[in-house]
Formats: structure tokens, C-alpha cells, sequence
């Protein structure tokens, strides 16, 4: 379906994005081509690079088809070959081939370096005529009605016509406008730890994982790369930390943790002491009965984080980033451009969230022996007979991520 929006082009509505990960650069990107007068504000000093790796499945390979990225993310592609599940000795119990864990055919399921796709989207807008505004950050909004009243924290004011927030999973824009971030966020049961070590293992295009009931270890390589990205994490009843514990707090829980893993997690833990790269929070979602109010809007995980247990934030993002952005084009009232875009988008967003809660989930994050010992025998059955009727296929994830058509907007 296709749905026009010339006529509007001329407008030139001014937006602010706060934002300048994934969602809040696409967005600019589309704002921009639709005649928009576009702004990114970021916190940090420039557009975040490196990262771990993130795919691009389904309905959202459509979002950059039509930005002209396809072909650079073809080349970026990891086309990691498998994930090999290992005990406490480092012997293999099985290993899955990536594309049948995903459950998306090789084409529909792009995996590349996070920092690889911001820097791509950066530089497809950062030469156009969207400004970025670094290092700050909105200190205040008044929504009077008629425009947007913000002020950074740089000592800036200015006036827009629609505000929106691409600011994660801690979003300002959201608790300056929405509230506290207690009320929207939906603990998993699990922190993690990322970092990076050295890749000692010899490993290309694959992943080793160890787990032990509620304690996952693994590493991933990202083709030759000299360093693996690891991660350790741990299940817990409730949230250990606030949004802003200590790092020296959380080294020391996840080692105490960690104290008697098998496999390589003393080395683990020990690169994790020393890591420059440590990122650690909870394993959570974002749910909000509504994702606008006013002249503001979120978008991404600002208003439906979906965890890494899904698999989908990226391309939840790039979606949510698109079809925001032909509503806005398509509607003279971004009021009715919002409702417009969470009635379209919501249905694919509440499906892709529900991937990260179900018992599928338990091949990654077991948290009881039971759990471990029932995917320890599924990946030995898988290893007696590779045949295609045993390998792991996941038809209910598959359909979640192909959910929703694009619209044209032109």
C-alpha cells in the first residue's frame, strides 16, 4: 500500500530527536527526505561505534532496502556459522546453526557490528540537512499546544513542532514527559555483563556457550577479529541494582557469582575486572499503554525495548523509526500522526516483545536444572541426527518478525 505525502513536504515542521543510536538517525533520515526541518541532540561526544553484533530480520530488511543501505549491510554481514553449546569441561553437547536459532533463512536475516550500522546511518544523514548537537541533552519540555518549548542543558532554548525520543531503555524524553522509568519497565529476571577480551579461543564467525542453572557464560567472535565479545549473566528474583549501580558493586557480585564456573569463566571474569568496555544492567522491557503525549513521541526502546532475549531491538527501531515518520508526513496534526503510528506498529512491536518471554527462550537463558537438563538433551538429539526434522526451528518468532507490511510512503 502505498500512501502519499508530497503535499506536505513543503511544510518544514521543525523536529527535535532526542537520540542518535539507531532509531533517532533513521528517523531524521526519513524526516528529512519528507521536507522536515530535523535535529539530533546525543549526550555523547559523537556517534557510538563498535558494539556487539545485532541483526536486521524480516519487515525491517524493507526499512533499509529503502534507505539504499542494503548493499553495505550485505557486506557487513558476520554470517556467523553457528552457536556451540559446552560443558563445565569444554566439551561440546551440541551446536545450532545460526539461521535455524534465529529462524530466519539466510537473506532475511542480516548480523552485523552495532557500531557498523550507526556509523551507516550517520553518515547517510550527517550530510544532508539534518543538524546533530552534541554532548547535550534536553533539560526541560513545555508542551504548549501549539509547539514544543525545550531547554538543554547547554543553557539553549528553542521552540518545536513535535519532540521525540530515541533515547534507549533509560530514556530521558520519556521520564520528562511520562514519568518515572519504575513504571513502565518490566524486569526479566536476568543482568548481564558485556565486554570485550582477547580471542584466545581462535574463534571466527561463531559463538561457545557454558550455562549452569541461572549463570550463563559465552563468547562470540565477529569474523578474524582479535577480540571476542563476552558476556556473563545471571539470573536474579528481583533487580539487584538501580539504574545506576557501581561498577566496582557489580564486578564484585557477578565474580562471587562466577566463583566456581567451569569452562573459561575464571578467565572471564578476570577480563571483566580489567575490561575498558563493561557494560552492564538488567535484562528488561519497556511497557507503556501509550507512547505519545501531546506534541512528544518515543520510539524504539524508549517505548518497547523488547531485552536481547529477543533478538529484535534493532529491528523494532528501524520499523518503529519508519512508519513514525510517514505518519508525521501523512498528517498536518502530529497527534493524529501518532495514533496512526501506534495503531499500525503496536501489534508487530507487542509480538516481537512477547519472543523475549516465552519458554523458548530457555535454549539461551536456562534458569533451573530442569530447564538445562531439557535443552542439553534437545541439542543431543540434534547432534545424533542433523537431519532437518530435529534441527530447531521456531515458526512463532519467524511469523513475529515478518508481522508487519510496510507502507510506501512517497
Amino acid at each position: 500500500m502505498s500512501i502519499s505525502v508530497h503535499s506536505l513536504r513543503a511544510a518544514r515542521r521543525r523536529v527535535l530527536i532526542s537520540g542518535a543510536s539507531i532509531a533517532g538517525p533513521t528517523l531524521a533520515y526519513w524526516l528529512d527526505r519528507f521536507g522536515f526541518d530535523v535535529t539530533v541532540v546525543e549526550r555523547a561526544p559523537a556517534v557510538r561505534s563498535g558494539g556487539y553484533a545485532i541483526d536486521i530480520r524480516g519487515s525491517a530488511l524493507g526499512v533499509v532496502e529503502r534507505m539504499g543501505l542494503r548493499a553495505q549491510i550485505d557486506a557487513a554481514h558476520i554470517a556467523s556459522r553457528g552457536l556451540t553449546f559446552v560443558d563445565c569441561n569444554g566439551a561440546t553437547i551440541g551446536t545450532v546453526p545460526i539461521y535455524d536459532l534465529t529462524s530466519n533463512d539466510h537473506g532475511r536475516d542480516v548480523e552485523l557490528p552495532r557500531g557498523k550500522l550507526t556509523d551507516m546511518l550517520y553518515t547517510l544523514t550527517r550530510d544532508s540537512a539534518v543538524r546533530y548537537r552534541f554532548e547535550d541533552t534536553i533539560e526541560a519540555l513545555k508542551d504548549d499546544g501549539t509547539s514544543v518549548e525545550v531547554r538543554f542543558r547547554s543553557g539553549i532554548q528553542d521552540r518545536y513542532d513535535v519532540v521525540i525520543g530515541a533515547d534507549g531503555l533509560h530514556s530521558n524524553t520519556r521520564r520528562l514527559v511520562f514519568g518515572p522509568e519504575d513504571k513502565y519497565s518490566r524486569y526479566l529476571g536476568f543482568t548481564f555483563n558485556i565486554f570485550s577480551m582477547p580471542n584466545d579461543l581462535g574463534l571466527s564467525q561463531e559463538a561457545v556457550l557454558y550455562a549452569e542453572p541461572g549463570r550463563i557464560a559465552g563468547v562470540f567472535a565477529v569474523r578474524g577479529c582479535p577480540n571476542l565479545f563476552a558476556f556473563l549473566i545471571f539470573a536474579a528474583e528481583t533487580p539487584p541494582f538501580g539504574a545506576h549501580a557501581g561498577r566496582m558493586e557489580q564486578i564484585e557480585r557477578t565474580a562471587a557469582l562466577f566463583a566456581h564456573g567451569g569452562w573459561r569463566v575464571p578467565r572471564m571474569v578476570e577480563a571483566m575486572r580489567y575490561a575498558d568496555d563493561l557494560y552492564f544492567d538488567t535484562v528488561s522491557q519497556i511497557r507503556m499503554p501509550g507512547w505519545s503525549k501531546g506534541r512528544v513521541a518515543l520510539v524504539g526502546d524508549a517505548a518497547y525495548a523488547p531485552s536481547f532475549r529477543s533478538g529484535q531491538g534493532t529491528s523494532m527501531a528501524l520499523v518503529g523509526a519508519y512508519v513514525l515518520a510517514g505518519e508525521l508526513a501523512a498528517h498536518d496534526d502530529p497527534v493524529e500522526a501518532f495514533a496512526a503510528y501506534e495503531r499500525i506498529v503496536r501489534p508487530y512491536m507487542e509480538a516481537n516483545q512477547a519472543l523475549a518471554t516465552r519458554d523458548a527462550a530457555n535454549i539461551i537463558f536456562p534458569r533451573t536444572r530442569q530447564e538445562l537438563d531439557a535443552r542439553n538433551r534437545m541439542l543431543a538429539s540434534i547432534k545424533s541426527d542433523p537431519s532437518p526434522a530435529t534441527t530447531y526451528r521456531d515458526a512463532e518468532a519467524e511469523a513475529a518478525h515478518n508481522a508487519l507490511e510496510l507502507f510506501d510512503y512517497n
